[in-house]
């Protein structure tokens, strides 16, 4: 049984879930500072242990970033994915005003293509910086 819980997940069990997923680690500090600083977090438990989870980042009117979704590699496939991403999409339904852009990283563009997103090349290219 699964327990969806409309929070930002804790600071454990976030960079727990981006390593076991195979996410780019992130450090414990900058977890700790920008976590709180998140528009909506959703995680999924299953006997209290975190499984699943995803944020939206942003200013909360023009642009929104959909990040750090993630899936416990033992409980993929059962359809957590599509869960976060149905909740994540219910809050930018009722919060993204029109013309607000929404973004995301696609590591599985088949995920988001269910949910509306497209690729943006040739148009455009995403660019990214690590420090």
């Amino acid at each position: 049984m699964f327990t969806v819980i409309e929070t930002v997940v804790s600071v454990e069990d976030f960079l727990r879930l981006r390593q076991i997923s195979g996410l780019s680690p992130r450090s414990r500090e900058a977890a700790e500072k920008g976590l709180p600083n998140s528009l909506y977090g959703i995680h999924i438990q299953t006997r209290s242990t975190t499984i699943a989870m995803g944020r939206v980042v942003g200013d909360g009117a023009l642009n929104f970033e959909i990040v750090d979704v993630a899936v416990d590699p033992v409980y993929q496939g059962q359809g957590l994915g599509r869960i976060v991403m149905e909740h994540i999409m219910s809050y930018l339904d009722r919060e993204a005003l029109p013309s607000a852009y929404i973004t995301l990283m696609a590591d599985v563009p088949k995920l988001y293509k269910k949910f509306g997103f497209e690729l943006s090349s040739p148009n455009t290219e995403g660019m990214y910086l690590i420090k």
